[in-house]
């Protein structure tokens, strides 16, 4: 016992800690969030601030006038140039489940682009919501989802007036000629709230300005996931703020791309469209009732360092940034995601929209790596793959890794040495392949790699309806027909490419088999010890 307790006082932490500990002490560089990248960052003893809500520190359910959660919060909301701006400790899920449970009755239906975070199908789900989808244009050459168009909100949001218009028009024909006018004059559309994600995980931002403009022209609020995007109010190189285009709720995930600690989130609110009341009332349903003080500080410290020194910060991020990218132009095989459409850092407007869409623009401090130039030369590099190699021999650490691209996030804790690492590493790669790949071999003429576009599925019953349902587990490869009980989707960026209600096609179970097969980890799936992935399903 005495043994014992001498190792404990000698040494700190259980297993989890020490590993921690360790990578943090080794010379990984990460091209990953948090956004603080382990350099940007001075609570040297965290446990000597944490605290709960005594007197004098507020409380972040119940604030204070003139407490110093609502200054901090107020300041956040002047830095970040929206109305309201509420801390969030539970991550931007707590925010995005907050949104749409506040701009949404129970019951009502929520327009949702198809890419969204799992968050908000689980924020659907427990409104009891249906769902309309926006589906995202597809960039074959990147193998990624690209925008929203404001025109598909548009026609949705003008169909779902045309039908309810129909609606009234069958109850009223035995009504007056004074009656149905009246009638036709309160018709609305039944959707009750937009929701998009922009950027994506990607990089890739829809026109937020355009689609705003067109949700309150019929009176409903737009929420948009800019989790990736809380940078870009603080430099013209990146795109326009969700804040500033106009949305109604923005959530911000300042510890993806800023210098704040993991699990910290920004909720803002403007306008007069989104109730606001509502919000603030999930908000205190759906974060801890003992919201972390060190948490909180940590958003306020990166506040404040915004405040105070984020022209600067951002002009160094910006140099370094356009650096890195002119050092990629010379790679061969491998590509970095916009190269092509800019010009001594200045976006070629033509060649962007050719690149990612019509209404697209994309997130230059997003390091999205594609081998698919090599692949169709036929190196057969996966993104799983090149991931394991630039952490395995360069010891670089990315964020994640699709079918043939990798994506590093950049921010203003990264430095001139971490990108000088990275760039040496593409090229050493490059080199490589270069060596490999025969000469002579043209590309031009090659089928792109198969398309990972989502998936069009038809809803049978709305998420909660499958969720409630009885169920039943059935073999992947028997599903074909039935309705999905569950999830299913890969994780990152955890976008669901079946969830529960819709109805599974051929299709589907022919990506399903094929990630598996590819060695990706497909979350929802469901394992017995036999090694069959099996599915929850709706028992008919």
């Amino acid at each position: 016992m005495d043994r014992q307790n001498n190792r404990r006082q000698d040494k700190f932490g259980g297993p989890l800690y020490e590993k921690l500990a360790a990578y943090g002490a080794s010379d990984f560089y990460a091209f990953h969030m948090p956004g603080h990248k382990r350099l940007m960052g001075e609570f040297e003893n965290p446990f000597q601030i944490d605290i709960t809500e005594i007197d004098g520190f507020d409380d972040l359910h119940h604030p204070e006038n003139d407490g110093v959660l609502t200054e901090a919060q107020r300041r956040a909301a002047q830095v970040f140039g929206a109305g309201e701006t509420h801390f969030l400790v539970n991550g931007s899920t707590a925010g995005i489940l907050s949104a749409i449970s506040g701009c949404t009755k129970y019951g009502g239906t929520l327009l949702m682009a198809r890419n969204c975070h799992r968050s908000a199908y689980h924020g659907a789900e427990l409104r009891g919501a249906k769902t309309v989808y926006l589906y995202p244009q597809y960039i074959p050459e990147l193998g990624i989802n690209g925008v929203i168009l404001p025109e598909d909100v548009e026609n949705v949001l003008q169909k779902s007036i045309i039908e309810k218009k129909q609606q009234a028009d069958g109850k009223t024909e035995k009504d007056s000629g004074g009656d149905r006018e009246k009638n036709q004059n309160r018709i609305q559309t039944d959707i009750q709230a937009v929701m998009i994600v922009s950027p994506t995980y990607d990089g890739v931002c829809s026109d937020v300005r355009r689609i705003a403009g067109i949700c309150h022209r019929y009176g409903v609020p737009l929420i948009v996931d800019q989790a990736h995007g809380a940078h870009f109010p603080f430099s013209k190189y990146f795109p326009e703020d969700a804040v500033s285009a106009g949305a109604d709720v923005v959530i911000h995930s300042v510890h993806k791309t800023l210098p704040a600690m993991t699990q910290t989130a920004l909720l803002h609110v403007q306008g007069e469209i989104a109730n606001r009341e509502r919000i603030r009332k999930f908000l205190s349903i759906y974060q801890s009732s003992s919201p972390s003080y060190v948490l909180m500080a940590s958003i306020d410290a990166c506040v404040d360092l915004i405040e105070r020194d984020g022209e600067e910060l951002f002009a160094k991020h910006v140099r370094e940034l356009k650096n890195f990218r002119e050092s990629c132009r010379e790679l061969k095989w491998l590509y970095l995601a916009g190269l092509d459409s800019e010009k001594d850092g200045i976006w070629q407007l033509e060649a962007k929209l050719a690149e990612f869409g019509q209404t697209a623009d994309f997130d230059r401090s997003k390091l999205l790596i594609s081998a698919r130039r090599a692949n169709l030369a036929g190196a057969g590099l996966t993104g799983e793959e090149l991931s394991r190699i630039l952490r395995e021999r360069y010891h670089i650490q990315m964020e994640m890794s699709g079918p043939d691209y990798v994506v590093g996030i950049a921010g203003i804790a990264d430095s001139e040495e971490g990108f000088g690492r990275l760039a040496e590493a593409l090229h050493e790669l490059d080199q490589d392949m270069d060596e490999k790949i025969p000469v002579g071999v043209s590309t031009a003429d090659k089928v792109s790699a198969k398309i990972n576009a989502l998936p069009r599925l038809k809803a049978v019953l709305t998420i909660g309806e499958a969720a409630e349902a009885e169920g039943a587990c059935r073999p992947l490869a028997a599903c074909e027909g039935a309705v999905a009980g569950n999830y299913v989707y890969l994780y990152p960026p955890g976008i669901p490419v079946l969830a529960p209600g819709e109805r599974v096609t051929e299709e589907l179970l022919k990506c399903i088999e094929e990630w598996l097969e590819a060695g990706y980890e497909v979350h929802g799936l469901k394992y017995d010890g036999d090694g069959i992935p099996k599915l929850g399903i709706v028992k008919e």
